[in-house]
């Protein structure tokens, strides 16, 4: 597997992320070393709160957050999903399957020996951070969906088609069109900051084709993985709050499926930001971190 990995003058000052990577090695899965990135914050001994990201975004999309929470007690992890951010990216859009992303993390999470999580999970990072929580249910003390669900080829809305349709041959990210940036009002150094991970094309493989992964359609590859996890998922028992953004026309009515199907949301104090779109933690960070403060105090 041929491998790109940003130059690390890419993320030097970028505004409001004076965040060190920390890295860790994985297989891709052919033998070839895989470097995964993350920023790991506050005490090292405390419960870790893990912070998932999106497409095509990166942790740079929790900087908001991350003071907050650590500021909290907490031990905050913000992963950059492997294409993403200072992870490293295959170079093929072929190379990424949504079996391979969910063995990366998977393997990732076994490497960090990570365990009493607080998931706090979006868009991409909640499809792989779910279908983790259905594997592995015994790490996560609770769980924090946003804007996010498990697929399960159902069908897909008049979005999804022309996202898929829009992305299915491209070759490069259409940020002028999709970008975080265009969902939310920030300076030009912020919307700089989400394509530092991006020198030019043949770094964005990955964004590229996460749209193709998302397994809505009825013969997608992915979609009986999903359909095999969706029950242990439902059967997860311990703490799952949704967290929505009203706006948000991508995932939209998925909260409403988590609540009714997730055995541990029964009862839990959801919430939807009604002028919140689908990158949540642009438009109501500071809010966010009350509800997550709140949520792992009461279930503690």
């Amino acid at each position: 597997m041929d491998i790109v990995r940003t130059p690390d003058s890419r993320f030097e000052n970028l505004p409001d992320f004076p965040y060190a990577a920390h890295y860790t090695e994985i297989d891709a899965g052919d033998g070839t070393p895989l470097r995964i990135a993350c920023v790991d914050e506050g005490p090292r001994d405390a419960a870790p709160v893990l912070l998932m990201h999106g497409n095509p975004s990166w942790s740079f999309l929790y900087r908001k957050m991350i003071p907050g929470l650590v500021a909290a007690g907490h031990r905050v992890i913000a992963v950059d999903l492997v294409g993403c951010g200072r992870s490293d990216k295959p170079a093929h859009k072929a190379d990424y399957t949504l079996a391979r992303h969910y063995q990366w993390m998977a393997d990732w999470l076994m490497a960090m020996d990570l365990k009493d999580i607080t998931l706090f999970c979006q868009d991409w990072g909640g499809t792989i951070g779910l279908y983790l929580v259905s594997q592995h249910p015994e790490r996560f003390a609770r769980v924090i969906a946003a804007n996010t669900g498990l697929p399960r080829g159902e069908g897909e809305s008049e979005f999804m088609k022309m996202w898929v349709g829009v992305m299915r041959n491209a070759t490069a990210f259409p940020w002028d069109r999709f970008g975080p940036a265009k969902a939310h009002a920030m300076s030009d150094a912020e919307a700089a900051a989400y394509q530092a991970p991006f020198p030019d094309p043949s770094y964005e493989a990955g964004v590229t084709q996460f749209p193709v992964l998302i397994a809505v359609q009825p013969d997608n590859p992915g979609a009986p993985l999903n359909q095999a996890a969706w029950p242990k998922l439902c059967a997860y028992d311990r703490p799952f709050l949704t967290l929505w953004g009203g706006m948000d026309p991508v995932a939209r009515g998925g909260n409403v499926k988590l609540q009714n199907s997730i055995a541990g949301a029964k009862g839990q104090p959801h919430h939807v930001f009604p002028t919140a779109g689908h990158f949540l933690q642009e438009d109501v960070p500071n809010e966010l971190v009350e509800h997550i403060n709140a949520f792992i105090a009461r279930t503690a």
